[in-house]
């Protein structure tokens, strides 16, 4: 398997571990708090690595600016409607939409840099999204109620419909998806002129730590509710370590040397890659179509890897 599609599986494992941490946090601690937290320790987390490593001394001007509309579009513009599209559509149906970010991707490296991807590679990452969309995109339905008639024969009721989607959740699924890939797009040149992975993510969370603090000045959010318990913060840097620090700077290694639309393809399977830590936490295992949309997307991910 080549380097860089190794590297983006590992960003989406990592991501999915950070969501698993996440989740022990739902209900506990407002999301925008949640959102400094995590980009606050993120920060110091790769900046200590940063400079373990010696990538400040990889750093010019331009790369600097670069990673800045990175931070832009995949981390300030992303998260904010990332989290807004949970609360109005909710996490199915973001899920889906997220997953979006990979033919955005595809699209943003053919135009802007001329990209192109083999037949083979073409049939891996359809069938990588196709896979994504079974594992997340199938409703759960219950069984219908049986109604007794009078002459007390059980019929079946209709099933109850769904709720119609929200259009404004479905724009604010779309507009992350595409802040996510336009991020990757601008942080392309930057990583692929040799800016060492912790200091690219360090540039591009300190720069999203200083608009999500800035945004404290807002009377609504600085009300926000919840109290404060350290173990919370503990949990939160836990998932920055996971999320942001390391799968974020393997996500940006892996676009050193990787093909943008396929990068972004692999590092989308968190939904694929998050069932046998659900299976382990839960202690249940996942619905059968979650395991079909896994095995396609193992099937598309051997076809673009060799």
């Amino acid at each position: 398997m080549f380097v860089s599609e190794t590297l983006a599986i590992g960003s989406a494992a990592c991501i999915a571990a950070s969501s698993m941490f996440v989740n022990e946090l739902n209900g506990r601690v407002p999301l925008m708090r949640l959102t400094r937290w995590q980009l606050t320790s993120a920060f110091l987390f790769t900046a200590i690595a940063a400079t373990m490593t010696g990538g400040w001394n990889t750093l010019g001007p331009w790369q600097i600016w670069a990673l800045i509309g990175s931070s832009i579009a995949g981390i300030v513009v992303a998260s904010t409607t990332y989290f807004a599209a949970i609360y109005t559509a909710g996490p199915r149906v973001t899920a889906l939409l997220f997953s979006l970010a990979s033919p955005f991707a595809l699209l943003f490296g053919y135009v802007a840099l001329g990209e192109t991807i083999s037949g083979r590679q073409g049939v891996g990452v359809a069938l990588i999204l196709t896979g994504i969309l079974i594992a997340i995109g199938v409703r759960r339905r219950r069984p219908a109620p049986m109604i007794p008639l009078a002459d007390q024969k059980p019929i079946e009721a209709p099933a109850p419909q769904s709720p119609p989607i929200s259009l404004l959740g479905t724009a604010l699924g779309v507009v992350t998806a595409f802040g996510q890939a336009f991020g990757s797009l601008l942080a392309r040149p930057a990583m692929a002129s040799g800016v060492e992975p912790f200091a690219a993510m360090d540039i591009r969370s300190g720069f999203a730590v200083l608009v999500f603090w800035a945004l404290l000045f807002i009377p609504a959010i600085r009300r926000e509710g919840g109290r404060f318990r350290l173990g919370d913060l503990g949990l939160a840097a836990t998932a920055a370590f996971f999320g942001t620090t390391l799968g974020m700077s393997l996500l940006m290694a892996a676009l050193a040397g990787g093909n943008v639309g396929i990068v972004s393809t692999l590092s989308s399977m968190t939904p694929i890659v998050i069932l046998p830590m659900v299976w382990l936490r839960s202690r249940k295992m996942p619905r059968p179509h979650a395991w079909v949309g896994a095995a396609l997307a193992i099937a598309g991910t051997a076809l673009i890897s060799h």
